[in-house]
């Protein structure tokens, strides 16, 4: 947590909120966060002065462009950005702090203190870490059941270890792997390379109209997301299968189950998704 949702829908409002706004200064207290240019001095002068042009996402990650600059954002477990007048008292566990020249900022709020902040050049963030090896988008026009096939197809591990694994396809963390296979149809522990063509088919629909209706809802809120506004998400309303072991599925009735596949908790049912391969 934040998924892809959930950066999304933090995209969208901080494009709302701080295009436009010109940089005057940045404040950093807590150096860690900071993971280029290794030096926050130089951060900060490199930022100030500079305008955002737009808010991106690649995969987890925010793309703040700016004019000359690209400040890539990873928000990790809790982090959350947030704007305030410059005269509105700091919050505990405030990190980064954007001073725009119209007396707003951008603040930036990390409890688990997790999250990263890199600055490029326009385009080189594409050939460095963190973003140069990243997999395909599941929301782009461009992905198809093929494309998907071709990502995780040949990969001798669980399915949804494929899927939580970023190299391959970006923004599907536990809770939207969980969801996606059950509408699928899929067992969790099927081999990825075992499945079929119609299963391909269905998982892409399923990833697809997943991440569609929690954005447009403006994703979950599980434990502290909440958007640039302070908005929590809604779509753990929406949940069928993650969270609700011991409930009975919403299509069978039977009890949802739930055990560990690649290291993470995974709910599943047993009849819907029958682990046959």
């Amino acid at each position: 947590m934040p998924e892809l949702p959930e950066v999304e829908t933090v995209r969208r409002t901080l494009n709302q909120l701080i295009v436009g706004k010109t940089i005057d200064s940045v404040t950093v207290r807590l150096p860690r966060i900071i993971q280029r240019p290794d030096d926050i001095h130089a951060f900060a002068l490199a930022l100030a002065g500079h305008t955002v042009q737009s808010v991106e996402r690649r995969g987890k990650f925010l793309r703040i462009l700016l004019d000359g600059l690209v400040l890539v954002s990873h928000l990790r477990m809790e982090g959350r950005y947030g704007l305030y007048k410059q005269d509105e008292p700091v919050e505990k566990h405030t990190h980064v702090i954007f001073h725009f020249t119209d007396g707003t900022e951008l603040r930036y709020k990390d409890v688990r203190q997790f999250g990263t902040m890199h600055l490029f050049a326009p385009g080189e963030e594409f050939t460095l870490p963190p973003l140069m090896k990243l997999g395909v988008e599941p929301l782009d026009e461009a992905f198809t059941p093929e494309v998907l096939r071709t990502a995780i197809g040949t990969r001798n591990t669980s399915v949804k270890a494929a899927l939580l694994n970023q190299a391959y396809v970006v923004g599907i963390g536990n809770i939207y792997v969980d969801e996606s296979l059950f509408r699928a149809g899929i067992h969790p522990e099927q081999v990825a390379k075992t499945l079929t063509e119609e299963q391909f088919v269905r998982l892409h629909r399923a990833i697809v109209d997943t991440l569609q209706e929690s954005v447009a809802v403006g994703g979950s809120s599980i434990k502290s997301y909440v958007n640039g506004q302070g908005e929590m998400g809604m779509f753990q309303h929406q949940l069928k299968i993650y969270g609700r072991k011991g409930e009975p599925c919403v299509v069978c009735g039977s009890m949802i189950e739930k055990s560990v596949v690649g290291g993470r908790g995974t709910h599943y049912c047993r009849v819907c998704q029958p682990s046959d391969h």
